[in-house]
């Protein structure tokens, strides 16, 4: 198998979409682990199988219309294997294999099929201190942008995924790589004010634009600097609540095309009409109630 991703937006040829199939159920409250699954399952709303399967049936379609190869993990039962994202990430022509929350060590072995076929020297395993989820990880040009938690109660704080070490790790293995840290607003509970991962809050698209979500840094320098880094007119600012439903969160299929959730109007209106860049709306809103939306089910494998 060829790995190369390069960043957010080349033609997308291979990937590996997460799997909607007996997922569980509905946790309790105690084993959620992010703010929108904790807020779901207090109120009653957490989705149910059949239409988390419709949700991603239809992102399959889609990505298979535009001839992209698209894999799956193997079934595991009862376990959520939606966000294949959290699992690995691809950067150049590399796997890094996450280091994620010990109860989800099975989703990391439903991969083992497809990483069989990726030569062993390509594929990095974290060391045991080192925490980085693949939602955390952007790529734009020369830079990985990288979502962190670097206080000291990050153990404590349960949507705290990528550490300091991950910045340190990352420049050992891809020295001709920029890494920015920036560090994300965390709440367990309150998804209202909360950042799970950095493409919950920030995301590029097309060939030099972005959407961001400024208020869901710690640092409002950060913001900043990425609103000065890609220039004013070519950022698309969301507000609290389309960062609720999770508007950053979109998938690239080439800089052309941007798949998006149905609901958001004002974001697709602004893709098309303003920048140029044709969406391809699917329903994904049950599937976000569980704290991810459609770059959370993906791991790119290969893109132009």
């Amino acid at each position: 198998m060829t790995l190369n991703v390069r960043s957010e937006t080349g033609r997308l040829r291979e990937v590996i979409l997460g799997l909607p199939y007996s997922n569980g159920g509905t946790p309790t409250l105690e084993e959620t682990y992010d703010s929108k699954s904790y807020e779901s399952v207090l109120h009653g709303v957490y989705p149910v199988e059949e239409d988390i399967i419709a949700e991603m049936d239809a992102f399959k379609a889609v990505l298979e219309r535009y001839g992209v190869k698209v894999y799956r993990p193997e079934l595991v039962p009862n376990c959520n294997q939606v966000f294949a994202r959290d699992v690995g990430f691809v950067i150049d022509d590399k796997i890094v294999v996450s280091n994620i929350i010990p109860d989800r060590q099975d989703e990391i072995d439903a991969y083992g099929k497809i990483y069989e076929q990726i030569h062993y020297k390509q594929i990095y395993n974290l060391p045991e201190t080192v925490h980085v989820e693949g939602g955390d990880v952007v790529l734009y040009g020369d830079r990985i942008f990288l979502g962190q938690y670097n206080f000291l109660d990050y153990p404590q704080v349960k949507t705290a995924r990528t550490n300091r070490l991950a910045v340190d790790y990352l420049k050992m293995i891809f020295p001709d790589r920029t890494i920015v840290p920036l560090n994300l607003r965390k709440n367990d509970f309150d998804p209202y004010d909360g950042i799970l991962h950095l493409d919950c809050t920030f995301m590029p698209v097309g060939r030099d634009k972005c959407i961001i979500f400024r208020e869901g840094f710690m640092n409002p320098r950060d913001a900043e600097h990425l609103v000065s880094f890609f220039g004013k007119d070519n950022v698309f600012e969301v507000t609290r609540e389309e960062m609720y439903w999770m508007n950053t969160n979109v998938f690239s299929i080439s800089e052309d095309v941007v798949v998006i959730e149905e609901h958001f109007t004002r974001l697709q209106r602004h893709l098309e009409d303003v920048w140029g860049i044709k969406t391809e709306p699917v329903p994904y809103r049950e599937i976000s109630k569980m704290g991810g939306l459609l770059r959370c089910s993906t791991l790119p494998l290969r893109r132009d």
